[in-house]
């Protein structure tokens, strides 16, 4: 590999393994690495030709990795390649109608499942389930003992965990 340099910036052998490594370390292969140093090589020939470089070996490595991102980026584009829209397989977030009709099915059946409770034990699983109240709360808003609202939560569950499994066999 030929690296474009004036005297005063000449490639040592040590720097030039050093940026094969950092851009290796980076996920380059040994062919884009090369091509990568070339071209920070050149840019600091470019560089240098109008301003002095102090720190070259630094100026070498941040061009090189700024190089290396810009191709990183450069691919990530190019492999989005324009598509037909007929030809590209679109997938709907909707569930199917199958899962609908079941899912309808299985809504009724639980529907029917709280008609068969008796009127507390329905209150107090609403309450319980769909409304998200401890059993202090529903005991003071229904106006009756912590224990007894246990014992309605505990009935009611136990009859829908029956009365669905039924559905299921």
């Amino acid at each position: 590999m030929i690296y474009a340099t004036n005297a005063r910036y000449a490639p040592t052998p040590l720097l030039i393994s050093k940026l094969q490594r950092l851009l290796r370390r980076r996920g380059r292969n040994i062919d884009d690495a090369e091509d990568l140093i070339q071209e920070s090589f050149l840019r600091l020939h470019i560089y240098a030709g109008e301003i002095d470089v102090a720190q070259r070996e630094a100026f070498l490595v941040r061009t090189a990795l700024n190089l290396s991102i810009d191709q990183h980026r450069r691919k990530r584009v190019a492999a989005i390649a324009p598509v037909q829209l007929d030809t590209m397989q679109l997938v709907d977030p909707c569930p199917t109608p199958d899962v609908v009709c079941a899912d309808r099915e299985r809504l009724c059946h639980f529907n029917a499942g709280l008609l068969n409770l008796s009127p507390r034990q329905r209150e107090v699983f609403s309450l319980n389930r769909i409304e998200g109240l401890n059993t202090t709360q529903i005991a003071e808003q229904l106006g009756l003992s912590v224990s007894m609202v246990e014992k309605y939560a505990t009935k009611a569950m136990r009859a829908m965990t029956t009365w669905m499994a039924c559905e299921l066999s």
